[in-house]
């Protein structure tokens, strides 16, 4: 069906939100990707996918309270739903199930 498969991209903003935990915030999440990514993650681009995982039923999100260092506006915090969670647990199977028939690649093996 539509719409239920990630994208590579998608699949690591999901992954960071479920590791930041209840500190899951676009600023946040873009921070989390350069620094395990090693690329540069832009605001926007971070944006549309937060709207598009929220969107497919796979996160959700709700305003925190308003704080003086941010003039008065509020982040908007970013859950894994259980649709989420099965989403990449599919994806990390089917990984891992790929990688297993790849003759010569040893998954308990370093980089």
């Amino acid at each position: 069906m539509k719409g239920t498969n990630l994208g590579e991209f998608e699949e690591l903003v999901l992954l960071t939100i479920a590791a930041l935990v209840s500190d899951a915030y676009s600023v946040a999440i873009c921070d989390e990707l350069e620094k395990y990514t090693g690329r540069s993650a832009k605001l926007g681009v971070v944006h549309a996918v937060l709207n598009r995982l929220e969107e497919k039923g796979l996160v959700k999100s709700q305003l925190g309270e308003s704080t003086s260092a941010r003039g008065g506006k509020r982040k908007r915090y970013y859950e894994v739903t259980h649709a989420g969670k099965v989403a990449l647990l599919k994806a990390k199977e089917i990984r891992e199930a790929l990688w297993r028939i790849i003759p010569g690649f040893n998954l308990e093996g370093s980089l």
